[in-house]
């Protein structure tokens, strides 16, 4: 039976490898500035996010959530927010999807989180139909707006 386990330092380098994939999936592959220092460093020594794997019978690791708190001043409480969930292609449309967003969605409620949210790109049908037909909704009146690198430098002086 197909379970989620929480990863830990030592699966930094497998976390990477996620990541890639997802930036390969994704046509971002040239955005990709991580390495397993920082990983290392932002997940498991300051503890600024966490990753859930969703595993095979047999123990194989065939998807990845990555996830962080944020807060809605609205509900007063805090949310999750799923930066990337990343199933690999040959294990997809197989439950890994479903499996490690339920699991998001219990460790909101065990946690007393407010809501579950997360971006989508546009031209990703199959996983905006994946989102969808689990209930969740796009909201039409927000954009997401980022500063990164050159910008938010300058921003920041």
């Amino acid at each position: 039976m197909a379970q989620i386990r929480q990863a830990g330092i030592e699966d930094v380098e497998l976390i990477l490898s996620f990541i890639r994939q997802l930036a390969v999936f994704e046509h971002l592959e040239h955005e990709v500035v991580a390495t397993p220092e920082l990983l290392r460093e932002w997940l498991f020594e300051k503890k600024k996010a966490e990753v859930i794997f969703a595993l095979t019978d047999e123990g194989k690791e065939v998807g990845m959530a990555l996830f962080f708190h944020n807060f809605s001043t609205f509900l007063g409480r805090a949310g999750i927010y799923l930066e990337d969930l990343f199933v690999l292609p040959e294990y997809r449309k197989q439950g890994y999807g479903t499996l490690l967003l339920r699991s998001l969605a219990h460790i909101c409620a065990e946690r007393g989180c407010g809501r579950l949210e997360w971006s989508c790109l546009k031209w990703n049908s199959n996983a905006l139909r994946f989102y969808q037909a689990w209930g969740a909704q796009t909201l039409e009146d927000w954009v997401t707006l980022r500063v990164t690198r050159d910008t938010l430098q300058k921003l920041a002086n």
